[in-house]
């Protein structure tokens, strides 16, 4: 169900009466794209040169690890800064000293991305969203990617440094390491009563741009 993104279509107080609708087989399926982050181990060094990430060959299937709304590169326990460098299919981007750098999908870019600053992408679309959290340094809009592209993340602290997939999986970095994330190639289904417009009219509504005085919106301004 949700509050407000792109995974919402029921609200809790109408959940029960309408559920056995999408067991009928009537609903529609839809595919929503996913990414795909692994860890690349580096030499357990924070350089004070920028690391050279020399390829951006993808990832194996079944490497790392699967998510549907982000991946995101972040300080620790600690309430310190990190410094992460960011290359895009090779090429180097930034150096961002933030609290953390996220890479999102379109469906990802209702959660945490919005709450940043992020823009929103259509749910259907395959693009995939780099956005700085809080950065000191380097570039605070976000960049808005082809599917194809290949993100790396590099540690470049000497201090705790997370990897947080999905909000759900934990992994410590260290120095030297690089976070791969590129889109995944499983899809996320969901099944739908309702075409894949409705999605704009639940947005604007629970965001409160949608006119009148909803009791559903999400955020009250």
């Amino acid at each position: 169900m949700g509050r407000l993104g792109f995974m919402t279509e029921l609200e809790a107080n109408d959940a029960l009466d309408k559920v056995p609708v999408y067991m009928e087989g009537t609903s529609r399926v839809e595919e929503r794209c996913m990414l795909q982050a692994a860890v690349l181990p580096g030499n357990g060094q924070a350089g004070h040169e920028r690391p050279q990430v020399v390829s951006s060959e993808t990832l194996p299937d079944s490497g790392g690890y699967h998510a549907l709304n982000d991946a995101v590169v972040g300080r620790g326990a600690m309430s310190r800064v990190v410094n992460i460098g960011a290359y895009i299919d090779g090429a180097y981007l930034t150096d961002f000293r933030a609290d953390a750098v996220m890479v999102s999908t379109a469906t990802g870019s209702t959660g945490y991305n919005l709450s940043v600053g992020g823009p929103i992408v259509a749910p259907q679309a395959g693009e995939i969203i780099l956005k700085a959290v809080a950065p000191h340094v380097g570039m605070a809009p976000a960049l808005v990617l082809p599917s194809s592209s290949v993100v790396d993340l590099t540690v470049e602290t000497d201090h705790q440094v997370m990897l947080s997939v999905a909000g759900h999986l934990d992994r410590e970095l260290a120095p030297g390491d690089t976070v791969r994330i590129q889109r995944s190639s499983h899809k996320a289904l969901f099944l739908r009563a309702h075409p894949y417009t409705e999605f704009y009219a639940t947005l604007t509504r629970r965001l409160g741009f949608g006119g009148g005085q909803s009791t559903i919106r999400a955020i009250q301004y």
